[in-house]
């Protein structure tokens, strides 16, 4: 394995409304223009799915999709981002088992070799900091970082602000409910970097103690000009929020099973009861997923819950419009 350092990072790259040839590793990155623009293509992009539309945009274009972690809808919908647009794929699930890896190659090679064979790399990597050091490595294509550890995981973060925009018309002047593991999840990580670039957003963070926002973190996410409230029991949920967004437990943060079922059990879970007592007729409700012991299934009957309907098609239309931006095909 590799331990990635200060020098072993490539300064991030603004995009200052041009996507073309752009590692896309941070949500740093990004400017509420630059979103405006992605958002613009995504409805694009939406009718295109909608309508079943052939589309040739990608066409000749092949993306690596290389995952050192397991993956679903990431994974999958990158893949359906780019057949949707006429390109094509070469699928590397779990690099240390099916590549040279296994034998002993350098994570730095291994970016170099699918390097020569496509146009861009999807990565996905269990190491925070893994996507800017790929982006360091690959000289001649974009890097887009799929989720590095319990860091960042930038496109996510592209589809849940889409979601918030198609339902309340704005990204300023919300409240939201972030809830679940705060410590580490990178898809609230990277939401609260998005909404940071907004106006009067106020986030309150519910998680136990144990899985709290880091001191560093939560001083980060501060200094950016977003209000955020930890609160640790359900009585503390305040009643006008917007949209509420739960999170699993990451089990594979923990050391131990026994580590991961002590912090499960002080976990609020997202029930129809807690719905009908705290959430407003408007909120909504969304999950990166996978729900693991998070959000009762329950649920999915009420039209509040977005996760199955809107927020995971939403993905789709997101990476197909950053994989045209950065392509350099729109």
């Amino acid at each position: 394995m590799f331990q990635v350092t200060s020098h072993t990072q490539r300064e991030l790259e603004m995009i200052r409304g041009n996507f073309k040839g752009k590692d896309i590793v941070s949500f740093d990155q990004f400017s509420t223009e630059d979103i405006d623009i992605l958002f613009d293509v995504a409805r694009q992009m939406k009718r295109i799915v909608i309508n079943n539309e052939p589309s040739h945009i990608l066409e000749g274009l092949l993306v690596s999709l290389l995952f050192y972690e397991p993956s679903s809808r990431t994974f999958g919908s990158f893949a359906a981002a780019v057949k949707r647009l006429g390109g094509q794929t070469l699928e590397i699930l779990n690099p240390e088992m099916v590549s040279s890896v296994s034998k002993g190659e350098t994570f730095e090679d291994t970016i170099r070799v699918f390097e020569a064979y496509s146009n861009a790399i999807v990565l996905r990597h269990k190491i925070p900091g893994a996507a800017r050091l790929a982006a360091g490595v690959a000289e001649f294509l974009p890097v887009i970082n799929a989720g590095d550890g319990n860091n960042e995981h930038p496109t996510q973060t592209l589809l849940d602000l889409y979601t918030l925009y198609e339902h309340f018309g704005r990204l300023d002047n919300l409240t939201g409910l972030l809830a679940g593991d705060a410590l580490n999840s990178r898809t609230m990580h990277s939401l609260i970097r998005g909404l940071s670039l907004y106006k009067n957003n106020t986030l309150y963070v519910l998680s136990p103690q144990s899985l709290r926002l880091s001191r560093e973190d939560m001083v980060t996410f501060q200094n950016r000009g977003i209000r955020i409230i930890e609160i640790s029991r359900e009585q503390d949920i305040p009643r006008d929020c917007h949209f509420w967004y739960w999170t699993r437990v990451q089990r594979e943060r923990f050391r131990t099973q026994e580590a991961w079922q002590d912090a499960q059990k002080e976990i609020v879970i997202a029930t129809p009861n807690l719905l009908d007592m705290y959430a407003g007729k408007d909120t909504i409700l969304m999950d990166p997923l996978p729900r693991v012991e998070s959000v009762d299934p329950a649920v999915d009957a009420d039209e509040r819950a977005v996760y199955l309907r809107s927020q995971i098609r939403n993905g789709v239309y997101t990476r197909m419009a950053l994989l045209a931006l950065v392509l350099g095909r729109l």
